[in-house]
């Protein structure tokens, strides 16, 4: 079971494989492993004590940054993910960053931002789509038309909290898409990142 796995300058941490939508361009409608792990289907979820001991195995001296992010949303464990984060916050001075789809606050069924207050340093946000509709047809979001401007909104009450937020879309969107995408994250101050479409 992989829990914890390496790439780039970063440490990675799979803490679920839930999540509420089912983007066609993700990873997990393709393939159980990726370029990122061999695998990353986890038989049952770690407990989050199980998680934190994995952590504790690897050096975080010789990583950039702390990245929860496997084949799930991690806001979907997020009282787990915040306890890690306090815990680690204890014996490391690591960069903790949150590889998410933005959609905390319906998962949670309340606001959620202000809660990485002081444990996450930088949020990464799937936008991936200019408006509701469109999101619609790419992420097929279990909370349908609610889910895009619930982005937005937490989008922008993360840049309250978290130091950097950043939003993201995947580079085999139309170029009209991209630009619209890109005036959307300036208005709400985060940062924009185009990201390369890897399909396995």
């Amino acid at each position: 079971m992989t829990i914890t796995y390496e790439y780039g300058k970063n440490l990675y941490v799979n803490l679920t494989n839930r999540c509420p939508n089912r983007c066609e361009f993700c990873l997990r409608t393709h393939s159980a492993g990726s370029i990122y792990a061999e695998d990353l289907w986890l038989e049952r979820e770690p407990s989050k004590e199980e998680i934190l001991e994995d952590i504790k195995k690897r050096d975080l001296n010789q990583y950039q940054q702390l990245v929860f992010c496997g084949y799930g949303e991690p806001t979907c464990r997020l009282q787990d993910l915040l306890w890690l984060c306090d815990q680690v916050k204890k014996f490391s001075s690591i960069d903790i960053r949150i590889n998410t789809n933005g959609l905390s606050d319906l998962i949670n069924g309340k606001h959620s931002a202000a809660q990485l207050d002081d444990r996450v340093d930088i949020v990464s946000i799937s936008l991936n789509a200019p408006n509701a509709e469109k999101y619609e047809d790419v992420c097929h979001s279990e909370f349908g038309l609610e889910a895009f401007p619930a982005i937005l909104r937490f989008a922008a009450e993360a840049g309250l909290y978290v130091p950097k937020v950043y939003m993201t879309v995947v580079d085999t969107m139309p170029q009209a898409d991209i630009d619209e995408c890109r005036r959307i994250c300036e208005g709400l101050g985060a940062i924009f990142r185009v990201r390369k479409y890897i399909p396995n």
